[in-house]
């Protein structure tokens, strides 16, 4: 198929995301685009994309979009035989624990989490020993041989509501830091935590956000709950990529910063053209190392696909799916 077949027949894809992609960019994604339509449609195949992918995957192959909560849910309606989660390791892993009859691929297997590396199996064994009969809160940002170990996992969503769901007056929350300070702050529930973080979250700080208010006069600022309390304290609303999305389609601010990955601006921006947004470029490096020539040779070769352990995968399931019992 020659070059400009191919981009008459993606042009409506491209104008869905002219506003984030120059025009000029475009030659360079079209064929890739073509091939992961095709390939789809051969292999029965869907594509998971997170919040925080670029807009070319995001926008135009995805075919499920959202944050670890959505994407964990809306993997077990799946009607595919191959899922390629466009994302980091841990969200492949969990999308297998839900969908353990299915071929779930990952297009690089070095996309990993900074949270997802701070700690270990061996790391929530100890804290449970520590701390005998305190009920162990597992972000999903993690491994499952450590999901294994927990007692239920949760979102930055619902953090608060899971840990309330326990009826418990302590709970151990792992692996991030921040998100388990900030939930503390929200409830009577005393947390105990551990010292992960995310590299792209921790590195914004307070006087960031006050030069950010000070060069956009009325700028709304959004932060997401994995960064720093004392950035929070600064922000004028906090939620997950979710409810960041959900806020700019309510309030339909003027301009807006998003403190989070850089391409969730991006991303919400195509559907609000209306509100600009300044964006502050912390990048997970993690995350761009899916592209879109990855994701095609991953659905040509059918790699990476993710394994787990049946014993481990039944245990770390059972942490998922008392989350998603929590309504």
């Amino acid at each position: 198929m020659s070059a400009s077949t191919v981009m008459e027949r993606t042009a409506p894809l491209y104008d869905r995301v002219k506003s984030v992609i120059p025009r000029i960019e475009w030659p360079v994604f079209a064929d890739d685009i073509e091939a992961i339509l095709r390939l789809k449609r051969e292999r029965n195949a869907v594509i998971l994309a997170h919040n925080y992918q670029t807009p070319e995957i995001f926008h135009c192959v995805a075919d499920i979009v959202g944050d670890s909560l959505a994407l964990a849910r809306e993997a077990m309606t799946v009607d595919a035989d191959v899922i390629v989660l466009a994302g980091v390791h841990f969200m492949a892993e969990t999308a297998k624990m839900l969908n353990p009859s299915k071929t779930v691929l990952i297009p690089d297997l070095d996309a990993g989490c900074s949270l997802a590396s701070s700690i270990t199996a061996a790391d929530v064994r100890l804290m449970r020993a520590r701390h005998p009969g305190v009920p162990i809160v597992t972000y999903v940002n993690s491994t499952a041989e450590v999901k294994a170990e927990s007692d239920i996992c949760c979102t930055s969503g619902n953090a608060k509501k899971v840990v309330e769901s326990l009826g418990v007056d302590t709970v151990i929350m792992l692996p991030d830091e921040y998100l388990a300070q900030n939930i503390a702050a929200q409830t009577k529930v005393k947390i105990i935590a551990w010292a992960g973080h995310c590299e792209v979250h921790e590195r914004f700080t307070p006087a960031e956000v006050r030069a950010l208010r000070a060069d956009h006069p009325g700028v709304i600022i959004l932060a997401h709950p994995e960064c720093p309390p004392d950035v929070l304290a600064e922000a004028d609303y906090a939620g997950s990529t979710a409810d960041m999305n959900a806020y700019v389609g309510r309030e339909q601010p003027a301009r807006v910063v998003l403190l989070t990955e850089c391409s969730m601006a991006d991303n919400i921006s195509v559907n609000h053209p209306a509100v600009s947004f300044v964006r502050p470029c912390n990048l997970c490096p993690h995350m761009k190392r899916i592209t879109l020539p990855k994701i095609r040779r991953s659905l040509e070769t059918m790699t990476h696909e993710v394994t787990i352990d049946p014993m481990l995968m039944d245990r770390a399931r059972l942490s998922v799916e008392r989350m998603l019992a929590v309504r």
